[in-house]
């Protein structure tokens, strides 16, 4: 694969998070959607175990397009969801058009803004994606949505309450005994390689 000529300078922010969670990542204008997805999951720490859907609201057009992992319900609710991994992102975001927005978990309804910051050349030798910024630590899955994470530091702010007990032991059970949520540092951002993601999720 010959090594990108541009890359996308993102912010990708978690909507209703007071401070802010955000990251700052560095992606080839060549990605799919699909390989956004994976550097996302990999910014924020997620671990992939749910559907994940990005749109884009077309002006000209008038209407939304979905980006996503397809499945047999998207009829029930009259939308079509586009597979990721087959459209690149190039064709929809640029400086007229600068902001997408990223849906991780149905459920717990993990909203994400994309911002497009910058259009920059390629270091040579870099490999990319690469994270170059964030702000505090992400929360973790099945926590129970922007409600949920802010209930549960509330909790963990106060060991004298009934359900702290309860609550560190689930935490330290899917974060290994280690979660800080003001800790964060883009140096410690591994990222999959998508390709193996996607074979790990249909193959």
């Amino acid at each position: 694969m010959a090594p990108p000529k541009m890359v996308y300078q993102l912010r990708i922010s978690l909507f209703d998070t007071v401070p802010k969670i955000w990251r700052r990542i560095l992606i080839p204008t060549s990605a799919t959607f699909w390989e956004l997805h994976s550097a996302i999951q990999d910014v924020f720490n997620w671990n992939h175990s749910h559907l994940h859907h990005f749109w884009y609201d077309d002006k000209i057009l008038k209407k939304s397009i979905w980006f996503g992992i397809p499945t047999d319900e998207d009829d029930m609710y009259n939308v079509e969801i586009l597979p990721s991994w087959k459209h690149k992102m190039s064709k929809y975001l640029n400086c007229e058009e600068p902001n997408l927005k990223y849906v991780y978990d149905l459920g717990d309804n993990w909203m994400h803004l994309i911002e497009l910051e910058n259009i920059l050349p390629a270091e040579k030798g870099m490999a990319y994606p690469v994270c170059i910024g964030g702000k505090r630590n992400a929360p973790p899955d099945d926590c129970g949505g922007t409600h949920g994470y802010d209930e549960m530091l509330e909790v963990l702010s106060d060991p004298s309450d009934e359900e702290y007990e309860a609550t560190k032991e689930w935490i330290d059970s899917v974060t290994g005994g280690t979660f800080d949520p003001e800790h964060f540092n883009p140096k410690e951002v591994k990222f999959m390689n998508p390709k193996q993601r996607y074979k790990e999720s249909f193959e």
